[in-house]
């Protein structure tokens, strides 16, 4: 389940490297140079060609993340670390194409890097919270979840403080896809639905509460009207 990638491959043949200028040291073959003195030179090995992708170890910190999230049935491929600018990184990073239900698997759209521990958190709120949710409440089970992104270099509105987008450990979720066809979203149907549906909403964000350290909804600000913002993992705030 390791990302792969292709070892880099170099044309011709090996390097020659002068490794000194008199008396054939450090095992090469001696030639001599223009000015008549001898000098050593040593034949590199030519680089290998891979036959096949090499893949990366995770981080040995990750790796426990990563099998659990696998056997929780979700598709997902590993991410390599990296930096954007000060704050900004993804680090134990995963990119999630699905997401595993009782009975069948789900989709998310629109979803970019996101850690690990906050994907796995992800899945179960959608296995246990969402599609278990829709199921009881609605009728139909879940078919995807639609998010408005998660990995994102910028603030906090309004501060100069790093956002959680940031670093990967935030996901925006503004609506849920049943396989009957019907779509719930925050922005219609959180007070405009029917009950089933407004209970429906207030019900997964309640489970997200359980699941995740920040939960931020319709009724925190008007900033997320349109959406519910999951943020890293335990239990800390939620509005």
């Amino acid at each position: 389940m390791t990302p792969a990638i292709a070892a880099l491959a170099l044309a011709g043949c090996g390097s020659i490297i002068p490794t000194g200028n008199s008396g054939g040291i450090g095992g090469g073959s001696a030639a001599s140079s223009p000015s008549g003195t001898s000098q050593t030179y040593t034949r590199t090995a030519p680089p290998r060609m891979a036959s096949a992708p090499q893949s990366v170890a995770p981080r040995a910190e990750d790796a426990a993340c990563l099998t659990n999230l696998s056997n929780a049935g979700a598709r997902f491929n590993p991410l390599p670390d990296t930096y954007a600018a000060p704050g900004c990184n993804k680090l134990g990073t995963v990119q999630l194409s699905a997401l595993a239900g009782d009975t069948s698997q789900f989709g998310i759209s629109n979803i970019g890097a996101v850690q690990c521990r906050v994907a796995s958190a992800f899945g179960d709120w959608a296995r246990f919270g969402v599609d278990r949710a829709a199921r009881q409440l609605l009728g139909s089970p879940l078919a995807r979840i639609e998010t408005m992104g998660s990995y994102s270099c910028r603030n906090v509105a309004g501060s100069q403080r790093r956002s959680a987008h940031a670093s990967a450990e935030a996901i925006d979720v503004s609506a849920f896809v049943l396989e009957d066809g019907r779509r719930i979203s925050l922005t219609e149907d959180w007070d405009g639905g029917t009950a089933a549906e407004r209970e429906f909403l207030r019900v997964v964000h309640s489970s997200a509460c359980k699941r995740f350290g920040t939960v931020l909804g319709p009724d925190y600000n008007r900033a997320h009207a349109d959406h519910f913002h999951l943020e890293g993992t335990g239990s800390s705030f939620c509005r």
